[in-house]
């Protein structure tokens, strides 16, 4: 049985970030180029989180979401700013 590769993107504003244990981030670069990458390896699912829309109060950026969507050939998840109104 092959494993299965899932990166996880660490999404800040409009673009990627690399932490170590979430400290210092670092911009690395656009997450469309990205996916495009990972396509391209073929990965078996790809998890997009933004690290800074819940501490800022934001709600997820859907338009940004749709746009990777639309780029993602593969099963995408998201986290960050996602919260239940009861």
């Amino acid at each position: 049985m092959n494993p299965r590769v899932i990166p996880c993107l660490l999404l800040k504003g409009q673009g990627l970030i690399k932490t170590v244990k979430f400290q210092a981030p670092q911009y690395v670069g656009d997450p469309i180029n990205a996916i495009r990458i990972f396509n391209e390896k073929e990965v078996d699912e790809l998890i997009l989180l933004d690290v800074m829309a819940s501490m800022e109060g934001r709600a997820p950026n859907m338009d940004l979401i749709a746009e990777v969507a639309s780029e993602c050939f593969m099963p995408l998840a998201y986290g960050g700013g996602v919260s239940l109104i009861w």
